[in-house]
């Protein structure tokens, strides 16, 4: 089984899938495609039929879209969603969320793990965005987190999904919770995603519009 991924430093939709399959186990091959470079859309093309990161390669089949990987992985890993119905319905349904929404956010502050932490302006849609995000870890590890630190306990889907955030909420200095930076604090503390910092602290491809933002 392969994963195929673009830069680790930038790509928060690579890193969803990737964070979920490391921290349950599950064995896979990665293959990395450059950003923003002359042949990236066509190596892309070649490997992902919506022409976007990440695909996983599975035999003959290919799983695109990063919501629709986690599931698959689920399937791998059934422990990746909650075991409780009601808690793995909300799971999902926060999972859909992030998958459809928070547009500001993801515009205003790109992922960049690179990026020494510190505060910047944030719009008034952003900032709606981020309330919302707030409000949602906080009611899910009120709810559900019981066992573990992480939004269902055991680390899971909805943390890889959740998990750049995570990135942009550290990079971009956004002011949270103690509760929320507990929560972000036991996220960047797992192996997974010291493993793929690491990896994206290495890497030396710089998108600059993406560098400049101050």
């Amino acid at each position: 089984m392969k994963l195929f991924i673009a830069n680790k430093n930038y790509s928060s939709w690579s890193m969803r899938p990737w964070l979920a399959a490391r921290s349950a186990g599950i064995p896979f091959e990665e293959e990395m495609v450059w950003l923003r470079q002359p042949e990236t859309p066509a190596l892309i093309r070649a490997r992902s039929p919506n022409g976007r990161v990440p695909a996983l390669i599975d035999g003959d089949l290919v799983v695109f879209e990063s919501i629709a990987v986690l599931e698959y992985l689920a399937e791998l890993a059934p422990g990746l969603w909650p075991q409780d119905r009601a808690a793995r319905a909300h799971a999902r349904s926060i999972c859909a969320e992030m998958h459809a929404g928070f547009v500001p956010l993801r515009n205003r502050c790109s992922m960049n793990m690179k990026r020494a932490p510190a505060p910047i302006a944030l719009d008034a849609d952003v900032e709606a965005n981020v309330d919302r995000i707030v409000a949602m870890w906080t009611d899910c590890r009120t709810r559900f987190g019981a066992g573990g630190d992480f939004l269902f306990g055991a680390f899971g889907n909805a943390d890889a999904m959740y998990a750049p955030v995570v990135s942009r909420f550290h990079s971009y200095g956004v002011p949270v919770p103690p509760g929320v930076r507990a929560y972000m604090d036991a996220v960047m503390a797992t192996p997974a995603w010291l493993e793929w910092e690491a990896a994206a602290l290495a890497e030396t491809q710089v998108i600059a519009e993406t560098d400049a933002i101050c």
